[in-house]
């Protein structure tokens, strides 16, 4: 999905407008993981980007889409672009035997 979504000019009162958004944001994420998975895939991977419009649109990680759209009506921006890019995603195993990370202690 690659939409321009407009916060202003519409019938509806702003957090309205910025719920609908959400919503189809929403609505767009579940349709696309029901898709059957290619083979050798283990879950559908998303590639996203938002901003004022699509050249000023940023990298965000899929779980952010809906503080960017916040950011947006609270900064009354006019429109809001968001790119959702579907992408077949690989699991990566842990290796056995290798200890995890402690944060030091100071002293």
């Amino acid at each position: 999905m690659k939409k321009t979504f407009p916060l202003e000019n519409s019938p509806h009162k702003p957090p309205r407008v910025v719920e609908g958004i959400k919503h189809d944001v929403r609505k767009y994420l579940k349709r696309e993981r029901r898709k059957a998975l290619p083979e050798g895939v283990d879950f559908w991977d998303f590639n996203c980007r938002t901003g004022r419009d699509a050249e000023s649109a940023i990298a965000t990680h899929v779980e952010e889409i809906t503080a960017a759209i916040d950011l947006a009506a609270s900064e009354n921006w006019p429109g809001i672009y968001i790119e959702i890019l579907a992408a077949p995603g690989q699991r990566v195993a842990k290796k056995k035997g290798t200890p995890q990370a402690q944060p030091e202690a100071e002293a």
